[in-house]
């Protein structure tokens, strides 16, 4: 009877135990229910944020592509800006050695007609200097015929 006593006070300190083991274990399953849930609701935002991750990654790379296309065609405005500066440029130039070369043209050409201008000019006060010789040299001869006409008659 006492071995049954005592067995019975282990059955019962057993069953005691293993209350407790069992309200643990349904303790621990709720925990790990919860975490299980935790982790499946985590594992949701995680496919979520994925998802937007990969989302924004495209629009990065659209962005991107656009500004690198942006840029190629800025860059190609500027080339043919340049080209068309260069061209302007060197338009003017010519024009710029054009010019020179009719005012130096120009300038001989006044020059070759101020010389002729100057000879003409000399030439016309040689020809009135001597116009006006002759004209002196008739008028003596005038007086000349005068004072003799005057004499003889």
């Amino acid at each position: 009877q006492e071995e049954k006593k005592q067995l019975t006070l282990k059955v019962e300190e057993l069953e005691r135990k293993l209350e407790t083991t069992s309200a643990q274990n349904i303790e621990f399953l709720q925990v790990i229910a919860k975490r299980e849930e935790s982790i499946h609701q985590c594992q949701l935002r995680l496919e979520e944020k994925t998802r937007e991750c990969s989302s924004l990654a495209r629009q990065l790379e659209m962005a991107i592509d656009d500004a690198k296309k942006q840029v190629e065609q800025t860059r190609e405005r500027a080339i043919s800006r340049e080209r068309a500066a260069q061209s302007k440029l060197l338009d003017l130039e010519t024009q710029l050695s054009r010019t020179k070369t009719e005012l130096n043209q120009l300038r001989r050409s006044k020059e070759d007609a101020q010389r002729r201008y100057e000879s003409r000019l000399q030439d016309l006060k040689d020809r009135l200097e001597q116009s006006e010789s002759t004209n002196r040299s008739m008028q003596n001869y005038v007086q000349f015929l005068k004072s003799s006409y005057d004499n003889v008659f």
